[in-house]
């Protein structure tokens, strides 16, 4: 199995070590530049898992029997609504690097999975050119291809009908990143943007020129009436260090953070069961009967609705949900009667295990092959289809797109939440060696934020 690591020698070439607490930005700019990491975990799947006829279980090259998930069964389980599907809406998703044969996979993922071409697919590579691939390059192309396809293949399989902007960065810096951005933003108003990326933010300067430049672009893409959402990160409450902290660009205030789930229970890899009825295998809900197969999946399952969700936190990986006060940020107006101090992540949250991962097409390897992949990484541009849902269904309403949610989200009643999320109050986000984690509860929590989506009912209550 191959793991992208949030911690790498690319971390040598970044800022010093943690600032004491800063509760703003200073007007001061340190030109320093970091570098980005995805927020995604995967496996290659095997070879028969190259065409996965028989899910939801799936066999990787190094772990067995692993659950696995098709598009299909996510809009089940979260409860997609049937009559909305994002159209007259624009998606853009924010990475490095790209992937030279996205074009190609997205086509393929879609007529494999029964879906319908976006109206409109379109490589943004800002004011420059797009970079050529470079899988020898030392800041993880693969990684970021890999990232590219979850981001595309997924957000476009949760809203078929909006328009998918991929937005590529030259390189995962901090000024490539921003600058690709900046002018996403200026070109595509009122748009929904996905970033499965961050750095944790011991890694920063409180007066960081990046920071300052980033903050910059969320408060125009605020006042453009897009949405913007980040991963809350895939190394718990501390990112790994001694520290909690939360991870950047999810905790600046004007940021949707978006938290990680698993199944409840949780079934380990290889633990599946043969069902005889319905079943609950973690998120989803399935029915049989099926048993396992001579190819070593599960058949004749189809999807049957929602199982139960709790805290992301696979030890065997081991990896979890981001989750943590921000060093840096001060309690936004919209957390005031929280009882925090700092900005909190995450807000929302949405499933990120690997074992009950979504299948994600490639060939950027010269081959065709099924990645099994979760991460905080599948949350970001899964919300981001359902803002784009949520924009055509107020545009429908003659009301126009809900630009930055948070303030809306967490103003909905006590009634509206317990129709419109599922309240995650099982597990914590404490990453297996790390010495600090949060625990989830009823209500917000620093674990997974107000939940995951019933997004039928969630869309009614913001459009």
């Amino acid at each position: 199995m191959r793991k992208i690591a949030i911690l790498s020698s690319i971390l040598l070439t970044l800022l010093l070590t943690a600032t004491p607490l800063s509760l703003a930005l200073s007007s001061t700019a340190d030109n320093s530049d970091f570098f980005y990491q995805v927020q995604s975990r995967y496996v290659l799947g095997t070879p028969d898992g190259t065409n996965p006829q028989g899910l939801p279980l799936c066999t990787s090259a190094s772990v067995v029997n692993l659950i696995c998930y098709s598009p299909a069964f996510i809009r089940s389980a979260y409860n997609f609504p049937a009559g909305l599907d994002g159209t007259g809406q624009t998606i853009l998703i924010v990475d490095a690097f790209g992937s030279p044969t996205i074009a190609a996979d997205l086509a393929a993922f879609d007529a494999h999975f029964g879906l319908p071409s976006p109206p409109s697919f379109t490589i943004f590579c800002g004011n420059g050119g797009c970079p050529a691939f470079n899988p020898r390059n030392p800041h993880d192309p693969i990684g970021w291809a890999v990232e590219t396809s979850l981001d595309v293949e997924y957000a476009h399989a949760m809203a078929p009908g909006a328009n998918i902007v991929l937005v590529v960065a030259a390189t995962n810096s901090g000024n490539a990143l921003n600058d690709a951005e900046a002018a996403a933003i200026a070109a595509f108003p009122g748009s929904i943007m996905s970033q499965s990326f961050g750095i944790p933010e011991v890694f920063l300067h409180a007066n960081n020129a990046q920071v300052l430049q980033a903050h910059a672009n969320y408060a125009a893409a605020a006042a453009a009436g897009d949405t913007v959402l980040a991963s809350a990160g895939d190394l718990g409450a501390t990112n790994g260090f001694s520290i909690a902290n939360a991870l950047f660009p999810s905790s600046d205030p004007l940021v949707i953070a978006v938290g990680g789930t698993q199944g409840n229970p949780f079934k380990a890899p290889g633990t599946l069961t043969p069902c005889a009825g319905t079943c609950t295998i973690g998120l989803a809900k399935i029915i049989g009967p099926c048993a396992p197969g001579s190819r070593t999946t599960l058949l004749g399952c189809s999807p049957a609705g929602y199982g139960g969700e709790m805290v992301w936190n696979e030890a065997w990986l081991p990896a979890a949900t981001g989750g943590s006060p921000s060093l840096f940020f001060s309690t936004p107006s919209y957390q005031s009667g929280l009882g925090l101090s700092t900005r909190t992540t995450p807000d929302i949250s949405y499933n990120a295990a690997v074992d009950g991962g979504v299948l994600v097409y490639t060939t950027f390897l010269g081959f065709p092959h099924f990645f099994i992949v979760g991460g905080t990484s599948a949350g970001s541009p899964q919300w981001a289809a359902i803002f784009a849902i949520v924009n055509q269904a107020r545009a429908l309403n003659s009301k126009g797109p809900i630009g930055f949610a948070n303030p809306l989200i967490y103003a909905l009643t006590s009634g509206q939440k317990a129709l419109g999320f599922h309240d995650i109050t099982v597990g914590n986000n404490q990453e297996l060696g790390t010495p600090i984690g949060f625990s989830a509860g009823p209500g917000w929590d620093d674990a997974s934020g107000w939940g995951t989506p019933n997004v039928a009912n969630l869309v009614t209550d913001l459009s």
